[in-house]
């Protein structure tokens, strides 16, 4: 960190402290007196505050973050993080419910075990990456803040007479005697300069020439664009900002939408096959669809949304027939159609209860697969559900699990209570299906019950399946036209400094001598031919590239 102790230019101008170039006249404050080398115009010489020679704790957390090189190693880290995630799935992108505990041990061994440790299978949701999103955020707001104020200052306060030694010392230069009227060599000189789009000011026998300074504020509303971009990737950790996840809605059913207060019924899904006459002859005889479409209802839950014990009070906000790429769009949700089952599914039964002693059957009552109410009362017996697995399984402990939430094997387990029963109650497990009663033999798991009650459905009328099931992928992203408004900006801001550049001479006339100097952020070349060009139709002819006192020759 440099010790900077100049105050006041011999012009009279008081200068802060750090300041390398005069902020008035240009003059430099700092460097030997006897060189020659061209001046460091970046950002005119204006003192930055990560420049201080005695920084507190917080300025030396500002010039931290102000460091470019600090930016740089965030942004390469981050990047190599972000590689982190893409080695195997992220846990948000399966369709099904899965045990990510045991996933990625089975499916990739001991290394996809060491990536799901350390926490790489939700890479992007981690602590550690948000962090760097945020520290990233944090630089370009500091480096912005260290670097455009002094900017913003030294150019708003431009002198049209400049330092005879700031003038010399530009990388481009260019001194000779003038015969005549100084003044009016100026004033002819000014109006060459206008023909080429840039902005005149004069002082008698000085005169400053400008143009493009808007190009100078593109590298911060790039940075501005990159900071709303970067706040609009965290918004989708708002909840409800960002959702990407799937619902599957047999016919007829109305399901909820997990972390909204939708719900979407399907009313019918159909699909339409491709005829033998219109594929190709490898293909004939295989079932290809056509198109296949949801007539979809979107609900909005009014009353008792929370209790999952009574019915929700829904109102319909709209419909849509969805299929591929014509998604039901309602204030952002969007639901895509993304796939099909038209395997039929059971959705519910009717069974009954028998007292095996007297032969009474008590119902039948209904039994959904999903969402199935607590209490039944059926005469002198009530049955409470207890538990209720989707598609049973007997895990590695030899506890019940499900395995997905389908109904692919349902089984129930209720609390009876009754005549010749315990007062607490007495568990039956009941499987709708008989193949699941045969494989896990409900006789047996019912023992202590068996000979007294048992349910059953009493024919086929008493069971109610669905032709077909179709899968939504229910999107939303709040934070996407952010996204998008953040990129523009970043892309009108580079566009800004890229493109174009800016272009400043000075020049002043002493006794007959012309000291002029120009300075411009890129294109070298550009700047000499403007001179070149300017100074010709003065009749003076100059090679553009002897007037290089040491800038770049492209």
């Amino acid at each position: 960190m440099l010790s900077l102790h100049n105050t006041k230019c011999e012009c009279g101008h008081q200068n802060a402290v750090g300041t390398v170039l005069c902020e008035s006249c240009g003059k430099p404050l700092i460097e030997n007196a006897e060189s020659d080398t061209p001046l460091e115009m970046r950002y005119d010489g204006v003192a930055r505050r990560s420049q201080k020679s005695n920084p507190s704790i917080i300025d030396r957390v500002w010039n931290f973050f102000s460091s470019v090189k600090i930016a740089v190693y965030l942004i390469v880290l981050t990047l190599l993080s972000a590689t982190l995630g893409t080695i195997y799935p992220q846990e948000d992108s399966f369709l099904n419910n899965f045990d990510a505990t045991t996933y990625y041990k089975e499916q990739y061994g001991l290394p996809g075990q060491i990536y799901y440790t350390l926490g790489l299978s939700h890479t992007y949701e981690s602590w550690w990456f948000i962090t760097l999103l945020v520290m990233i955020g944090t630089s370009l707001v500091i480096c912005s803040l260290d670097r455009v104020l002094p900017l913003y200052r030294a150019l708003s306060k431009q002198q049209v007479r400049k330092h005879l030694r700031f003038i010399n010392r530009q990388k481009t230069v260019y001194t000779a005697q003038i015969d005549g009227s100084a003044e009016e060599w100026v004033q002819s000189f000014g109006n060459q300069l206008k023909r080429k789009r840039y902005r005149i000011f004069s002082d008698g026998t000085a005169l400053l020439a400008e143009k493009n300074r808007f190009s100078r504020w593109g590298p911060y509303i790039n940075h501005i664009g990159l900071i709303l971009f970067l706040l609009a990737i965290l918004a989708r950790g708002i909840p409800g900002w960002q959702m990407d996840s799937y619902v599957t809605i047999p016919d007829g059913d109305t399901v909820h939408i997990d972390g909204t207060n939708y719900y979407v019924k399907n009313e019918k899904f159909t699909v339409n096959y491709y005829s033998d006459d219109e594929l190709p002859e490898e293909l004939k005889g295989k079932a290809r669809a056509k198109l296949y479409e949801t007539k979809a209802v979107l609900y909005t839950c009014v009353s008792q949304c929370s209790d999952s014990s009574v019915k929700p009070e829904l109102v319909e906000v709209d419909r849509h027939d969805i299929i591929v790429n014509s998604p039901l769009n309602y204030k952002g949700l969007k639901l895509y159609q993304f796939d099909y089952d038209v395997t039929p599914k059971l959705k519910g039964v009717k069974p009954v209860l028998i007292n095996k002693a007297t032969g009474e059957t008590f119902g039948p009552f209904e039994l959904p697969m999903k969402d199935a109410p607590i209490d039944y009362d059926l005469g002198a017996y009530h049955l409470k559900l207890v538990a209720n697995y989707m598609e049973f399984a007997v895990g590695d402990d030899g506890e019940p699990v499900t395995l997905s939430r389908e109904p692919n094997a349902p089984a129930f387990i209720f609390l009876i209570t009754g005549p010749d029963l315990p007062a607490k109650g007495q568990p039956y497990m009941y499987f709708p299906m008989q193949k699941d009663k045969e494989k896990f033999g409900q006789d047996q798991l019912n023992a202590s019950i068996a000979d007294k009650l048992e349910i059953k459905v009493q024919g086929m009328e008493n069971v109610d399946f669905s032709e077909a099931s179709t899968y939504l992928n229910v999107r939303m992203d709040k934070a996407l036209p952010y996204v998008w408004i953040g990129a523009t900006i970043s892309m009108i801001g580079l566009l800004m400094g890229s493109y174009w550049q800016h272009r400043r001479i000075w020049l002043r006339i002493d006794d007959g001598e012309l000291s002029l100097g120009a300075h411009t952020n890129k294109n070298w070349y550009g700047m000499r031919a403007d001179l070149a060009a300017a100074l010709r139709q003065q009749g003076i002819t100059v090679d553009p590239k002897s007037l290089d006192n040491g800038g770049n020759n492209a």
